[in-house]
């Protein structure tokens, strides 16, 4: 078996046939790697099966979490400890809760770095 691509024929028992081919095979693996992914999440949402990432607080907790926040007794920090998550969540739950009421000495979550 050749393979011709450009005017140029390739023989998978020399070196560079054998590199092209596998190349080739790896490109059409991914492909169907793929194709068999989406094709396993809309089956999964057609049954109902497919939902995203779970929320590390549960309503009930992030609803304490804004209560202890707003009466002022912990500090981020403090608060992202004792429910055992990043503070990036502490301030995602605040201001879900209320984005008039976060206030202006809640910092800004931007993916990059941490405060």
């Amino acid at each position: 078996m050749k393979l011709s691509l450009a005017g140029s024929v390739h023989d998978p028992h020399d070196p560079i046939g054998r590199s092209l081919f596998n190349v080739l095979a790896m490109v059409a693996e991914s492909d169907l790697a793929r194709m068999r992914t989406r094709e396993g999440m809309t089956i999964a949402k057609a049954k109902g099966r497919l939902r995203g990432k779970q929320p590390k607080l549960k309503p009930t907790q992030g609803a304490h979490l804004v209560a202890l926040w707003a009466a002022g007794a912990h500090t981020s920090t403090e608060l992202a400890e004792l429910f055992g998550v990043a503070r990036s969540t502490v301030y995602r739950a605040i201001k879900r809760a209320d984005p008039a009421t976060a206030g202006p000495h809640l910092p800004s979550v931007s993916a990059g770095g941490r405060r």
